[in-house]
């Protein structure tokens, strides 16, 4: 069996399981624990052996020696969205020659800094950029495609819907 095969038959079980048994559908995520090693440098980890160090640049006080969390979210919206795209093109039988998922933003460090009550801390211009190819598939197509993988990618969606994050204070 193909990779793409085995990809749309996985895919097509728990859409079925799904379908019988909506309650499945929801499930809860794994938490990230970020826990502060030295100077800015954080090591996140989550339940089943993930783990990632994240720091700042030099210009703001960390070593800049690993990724900064903002770097993270715009690599975890690259790759999700990525994999919803290749998904659904399993799903449709395309095969995918080429899949590239760019995605850059800028910054106003007056907000991470404090600096200006005015400027927000937030992520400004985010954009990503869809390099894909795919033999004898149709330029409109492949755009479907792309959109329609951008429509249902989690972090895509989790983002633009400005979710609201509740925080919690424990004191130790």
């Amino acid at each position: 069996m193909s990779e793409q095969a085995a990809i749309r038959e996985t895919k097509d079980e728990a859409a079925r399981v799904i379908a019988a048994n909506p309650e499945k559908a929801r499930v809860k995520n794994a938490s990230a624990t970020a826990s502060l090693k030295d100077g800015l440098t954080l090591s996140v980890t989550g339940p089943n052996g993930e783990a990632v160090e994240t720091d700042m640049p030099k210009g703001v006080g960390g070593e800049g020696g690993v990724p900064q969390p903002g770097w993270l979210m715009r690599a975890a919206l690259a790759s999700c969205t990525g994999t919803v795209i290749a998904m659904r093109a399993a799903k449709l039988g395309i095969a995918l020659d080429k899949l590239d998922v760019t995605v850059e933003s800028q910054s106003d460090n007056r907000g991470l800094l404090g600096l200006d009550r005015d400027v927000s801390a937030a992520m400004i211009g985010l954009h990503v950029a869809v390099r894909i190819r795919a033999a004898n598939t149709p330029k409109d197509q492949l755009e479907s495609l792309v959109h329609w993988g951008d429509a249902h990618s989690p972090v895509a969606c989790t983002l633009r819907g400005a979710l609201a994050a509740e925080i919690d204070v424990v004191m130790e």
